[in-house]
């Protein structure tokens, strides 16, 4: 399904306005693959709103329904981009998955709008055994969680099975540092199994899985069903994890250099555009649309927002940045969070550590493309590399801090993981 995004020219409102459609001799054809989830909402503005039109390009975009296709089709030369999880990129420079074709990015589409959500059961056992009351935070959500799986131990039933959407990706990474937070091994006190995003609410309506985590609106979708309860976001485990990029091919980048670049100014544009509180009502009508998300305009809004229902019960939380789109540097791809998605893929087994490797994953983010493409700018970063978790407001929920310069030393704080072992890789979904 293609389509290409047109735009009436109308102001958009917000005191920034969506640019008025172009077309000429000189457009270029951009085919781009996605995901229908909240954070592929800057691509979408792009196309929808004419930021893209305005640089120049046509920018086509093409739903799709589980990550390995979009890897897959961006490989084979049916996309020119891609809307990706931010550890692919870095998969594919070590060589990991079935299908490990050579991906870069240099423009990731913001941070935040993941969510963890456990079965309505699930959770009325975590509150019986752990005293419960429905506000609490995220730790103390995994220290019940743990507290029922021991009793399912004693029990001899079947342990919990949760859902993430692809082995290489940030719901698998951040599904499996809240575990281990609580105390949960990911791979022996559960069973993690990969199920697509738009699928994750029924999947649990079913009764086939007792969680999952994965990416706006599909956690409030299972609320709003009555059959899931959010017990964490993405900002109570590390409010910096690395989210959805833009994937590209290195061949495709180097035979199209100034397309890439007025893409990439379209993008930085279109993320201004989206970051605006004013512009989200009219965002979240587009992207309720058939062609795009297809579920409430009014679910969309509020989770825009940061406002949204937890529980049937009706409980409510307001994450004021559980959408960041473009402000604080949110489209920049740093190395360093590349150096701590390899990190985590050491943890669990899927890589081991080596510098080699740690080099390899240093391509993967590609900073130079983005500044070369939006120049010199005060709110772009100097430096491609930092120390991450650091600050009080950018901390892990354990309290770790990463240090990309010592991988092997940051490993070793950990009492949870699979460094003594290595784990089969990629599910085909």
């Amino acid at each position: 399904m293609s389509f290409i995004g047109t735009n009436n020219g109308q102001s958009m409102g917000g005191g920034l306005a969506a640019p008025s459609a172009m077309r000429s001799e000189g457009v270029r054809v951009v085919r781009a693959g996605f995901i229908p989830l909240v954070d592929a909402s800057v691509l979408i503005a792009a196309a929808e709103f004419g930021f893209a039109a305005r640089e120049g390009i046509q920018l086509e975009l093409v739903k799709d329904v589980s990550w390995a296709n979009i890897r897959d089709r961006l490989a084979f030369r049916q996309f020119d981009v891609a809307h990706m999880l931010a550890p692919m990129p870095v998969a594919s420079a070590l060589n990991l998955g079935s299908n490990p074709s050579p991906v870069i990015t240099p423009f990731t589409l913001g941070r935040g709008g993941n969510a963890i959500t456990l079965s309505v059961n699930l959770y009325r056992r975590m509150q019986a055994l752990a005293d419960l009351t429905g506000d609490e935070g995220a730790l103390a959500n995994a220290e019940a969680l743990k507290l029922v799986i021991d009793d399912i131990k004693v029990r001899g039933e079947p342990l919990p099975v949760l859902g993430t959407t692809y082995p290489f990706s940030s719901h698998n990474y951040e599904l499996r540092y809240w575990l281990a937070a609580g105390g949960i091994h990911p791979d022996r006190d559960v069973k993690l199994v990969v199920v697509p995003p738009p699928m994750t609410s029924d999947a649990l309506s079913a009764g086939a899985i007792d969680g999952f985590c994965v990416g706006a609106p599909w956690n409030m979708v299972a609320v709003a069903r009555e059959v899931g309860r959010i017990v964490a976001v993405k900002e109570d485990i590390w409010p910096s994890s690395p989210e959805k990029v833009i994937g590209v091919r290195p061949e495709w980048a180097d035979s199209n250099p100034e397309t890439l670049a007025r893409l990439i100014v379209a993008l930085d544009r279109a993320a201004a555009w989206c970051d605006v509180p004013d512009n989200r009502r009219e965002l979240a009508q587009v992207l309720s649309e058939p062609r795009y998300i297809d579920t409430s305009e009014d679910i969309l809004h509020r989770v825009l927002l940061g406002r949204f229902t937890t529980d049937p019960d009706g409980h409510e939380r307001t994450v004021p940045d559980y959408f960041s789109f473009h402000r604080n540097a949110a489209n920049f791809p740093w190395v360093s969070q590349a150096q701590w998605i390899f990190s985590q893929m050491i943890r669990w087994g899927q890589v081991a550590h080596s510098p080699e490797r740690q080099g390899k994953v240093a391509t993967a983010f590609r900073p130079d493309l983005y500044r070369n493409a939006l120049g010199p700018r005060s709110d772009i970063p100097v430096e491609d590399m930092r120390v991450e978790g650091g600050h009080r407001a950018d901390g892990f929920i354990d309290g770790a801090i990463f240090d990309p310069q010592n991988i092997p030393e940051y490993l070793k704080g950990f009492q949870v993981h699979n460094l003594e072992t290595r784990v089969a890789g990629d599910d085909e979904v």
